[in-house]
């Protein structure tokens, strides 16, 4: 087991304390070096190793995209289309489902927000759009580690001074044909997730959490 000081905790502290969501971003692009560094830390977060077996091939991979790219411009509108798709079946099951209409009213506005501007935040927006694949298992937990995934990324992102934002909708992505084209991937065999990667034009202050004991019960 690794022993850390305590000066080193309070680093990690402080790291987490100053992780934030990031949605503007400089035109400079991050050193490739700092990317590498932030997919390292990816690749350490956990992963559901009995659900994907021994594989002769890895489990998680990582797509970088610069903004300008071939690839970017091509998967770009792809996004954006889907989240057109998205934001039409929703208000259908919304009409079905009364239950729905009354949580999801504020995402359908985050939807229509979304199409109103044009493009998806992140991609584009961003100097770096990365996609994170996860192979698929039984049970299906890719959601779950690509999450483990993301985390690390964001603190090492955080920890080396660059903003960091999640791009979800790249989740809707993962049968699309023509994206996962893009990617060199099968599509339907794996999950993913994606995040914006870039030096903020944003000063945002750290997180504001409530005292551990107001949210914590200690059971017998």
């Amino acid at each position: 087991m690794c022993i850390f000081s305590q000066e080193e905790n309070a680093v990690i502290d402080r790291v987490m304390g100053c992780r934030r969501s990031y949605r503007q971003f400089n035109p400079e692009v991050p050193e490739e070096d700092d990317i590498r560094r932030i997919l390292h830390a990816g690749l350490l977060a956990p992963f559901a190793a009995a659900a994907v077996g021994n594989s002769t091939d890895y489990f998680r991979r990582f797509f970088v995209m610069e903004i300008g790219s071939k690839s970017m411009n091509a998967a770009s509108p792809l996004v954006f289309r889907q989240v057109g798709v998205m934001a039409k079946d929703l208000k259908t099951e919304m009409e079905k489902n009364p239950e729905i209409r009354k949580l999801a009213g504020s995402f359908t506005q985050r939807l229509d927000a979304i199409q109103k501007m044009g493009r998806v935040p992140g991609i584009g927006t961003a100097p770096n759009y990365i996609v994170v694949a996860e192979r698929k298992g039984y049970p299906p937990v890719e959601l779950q580690s690509l999450a483990h995934c993301m985390e690390n990324m964001w603190l090492k992102a955080t920890a080396l001074g660059l903003g960091f934002q999640l791009v979800s909708v790249t989740s809707e992505m993962s049968k699309n044909p023509e994206f996962c084209r893009i990617l060199g991937i099968k599509a339907g065999e794996w999950e993913l997730m994606g995040c914006a990667i870039g030096y903020s034009k944003e000063e945002l202050s750290p997180s504001i959490r409530p005292p551990v004991d107001e949210v914590t019960t200690w059971l017998e």
